[in-house]
């Protein structure tokens, strides 16, 4: 067997094993409050001028107050979305949102703008543009690690930003794995966030 079929089969099994804990995280909302508060709170935050978020759905780290509060203290805030590029590839689109009554539900049920608005220009964002980028993921180690669901929409989205934007995972504790297995396309985040502890990730570099 291949390494990169036994990495592969790693990642599955890690995979499952984190989907059930977070799955199984008592307390979500009361959790992702303390993340939400430890992130805002966070220099990385608060140097940054353009922050890309995401709304969690089903088990993740739930987002939307700390969207809400970020817009309201007048925080340039980014949401992604799932489309494809001209080649039929997942890519992330990046949507500069100015007020949480512009989503609908979309993909996966996951809130996110009207289709028929995507190409708005003065909505768009170009991924140089961020200063940070908060990341969902099934799974992180305490050395910055992140394990995706698998789809490679946050592969694509890391590879293309300048080297100063701030990569910050958050996920519950409960989350946190010894040691995810990275793949030479893999990204390591600056910083990863719980809501015990803040981690120093091993900065921006691959799993190569």
């Amino acid at each position: 067997m291949k390494t990169s079929d036994l990495t592969e089969n790693g990642k599955a099994v890690q995979r499952r094993q984190a989907y059930a804990a977070r799955a199984a995280q008592p307390n979500k909302d009361a959790l992702s409050r303390v993340i939400g508060q430890k992130v805002m709170a966070h220099p990385a935050y608060t140097l940054a001028e353009m922050v890309m978020m995401y709304v969690g759905c089903k088990s993740e780290v739930r987002t939307v107050d700390f969207i809400t509060q970020a817009l309201s203290e007048h925080k340039r805030i980014v949401l992604p979305y799932c489309t494809q590029d001209a080649e039929g590839q997942k890519i992330l689109g990046l949507w500069l949102l100015d007020d949480m009554s512009e989503l609908v539900s979309g993909t996966w049920g996951i809130l996110e703008p009207p289709q028929h608005r995507w190409h708005e220009q003065v909505k768009q964002v170009n991924p140089d543009q961020l200063d940070l980028i908060i990341v969902p993921g099934v799974a992180f180690d305490d050395k910055g690690g992140r394990l995706g669901n698998g789809a490679g929409y946050y592969d694509r989205l890391l590879s293309q930003l300048k080297s100063s934007t701030v990569l910050m995972g958050i996920c519950y504790q409960s989350q946190l794995v010894d040691e995810v297995k990275m793949e030479p396309h893999d990204v390591y985040m600056d910083w990863v966030v719980t809501e015990h502890s803040t981690y120093q990730g091993s900065g921006r570099k691959t799993g190569k």
